[in-house]
């Protein structure tokens, strides 16, 4: 049960060591510019398996849903990033439970957003853990977990590929094994909350290591952006710049900008309607930015 990319590894392993005999994903949706209809990337990777997709669009509250569940008499359900919850009647209907692919170290960073969680927050490490699911929001009991670290320049994207090749194959253990099930510590629980586009506003009145962290944890999604040389870019890539000035300012040719500690260079922006292009190349065609920005 799962539906983006991060999902795919998991799936893919599941099918080449044991008998997969359903796989469930959010339903096709309008996507890209002609709005066409668009399989979950677990759709696409089932279809290719060869593996019956099922795509209730809810099942909170569908007592056919829960039935037909039951009928496929589950030894497991592997539940990663599939996007709806799931009632006491499913969680309760496979002989293990269903089985959840978190991408953290739990208690921390519970909730919707977890990789961009850790690298906005600074955590040294995140991790993976597979937990078997209750009616809780990632409060379940857990079986492995297995840590990574996160490096001053880790991206969400890399981070997000590194976690979903470890679920896939701590998933595969937890069937193997069996662990016994641990309940969660008390303490040290946190939240990461659903990300919204203004979540991506920088704000230069912040540190600059704080904005790079925001740059690389909200980069491809939901975007990081500012208002900067008379536009409105998207940042796409930055790092933190050995410079100081006010809040803002763009500091040097280099299209570095003044934070309120420190400074960040912003080393690829994309004016909308526009191709990316690296932040000096930008700054070279605006005319007049010299005389507005620097004395």
């Amino acid at each position: 049960m799962g539906s983006p990319d991060f999902a795919v590894p998991a799936l893919r392993a599941l099918a080449a060591a044991h008998d997969v005999v359903a796989v469930y994903t959010q339903p096709p949706r309008p996507a890209h510019r002609g709005h066409a209809l668009t399989k979950s990337a677990v759709h696409v990777a089932a279809d290719a398996l060869g593996i019956q997709v099922r795509t209730p669009a809810r099942v909170k509250r569908d007592a056919a849903e829960h039935a037909a569940f039951a009928d496929l008499n589950l030894d497991a359900a592997i539940v990663a990033a599939y996007g709806l919850i799931l009632p006491s009647p499913m969680l309760s209907a496979p002989a293990l439970g269903c089985l959840n692919i978190h991408a953290s170290l739990l208690p921390r960073w519970r909730g919707a957003a977890p990789i961009h969680a850790a690298i906005l927050a600074g955590d040294a490490e995140t991790g993976i853990t597979i937990m078997r699911m209750d009616e809780g929001l990632d409060t379940g009991a857990m079986l492995l977990r297995g840590a990574v670290p996160i490096g001053p320049r880790t991206t969400t994207p890399e981070l997000h590929d590194t976690l979903a090749a470890l679920g896939a194959r701590l998933i595969l253990r937890a069937l193997a094994e069996q662990p016994t099930p641990r309940p969660q510590p008390e303490h040290g629980v946190t939240y990461a909350a659903k990300l919204t586009r203004e979540d991506g506003r920088l704000d230069f009145t912040r540190d600059a290591a704080a904005l790079d962290r925001q740059v690389r944890a909200l980069t491809p999604w939901p975007g990081t952006f500012a208002s900067l040389a008379g536009e409105t870019l998207k940042v796409l890539a930055a790092e933190p710049a050995a410079a100081n000035g006010p809040p803002g300012a763009i500091l040097d040719a280099g299209f570095t900008v003044g934070c309120g500690s420190g400074a960040l260079r912003l080393l690829r922006v994309q004016r909308p309607g526009k191709p990316a292009v690296p932040g000096d190349a930008f700054l070279r065609g605006v005319a007049g930015w010299q005389t507005q920005h620097l004395s």
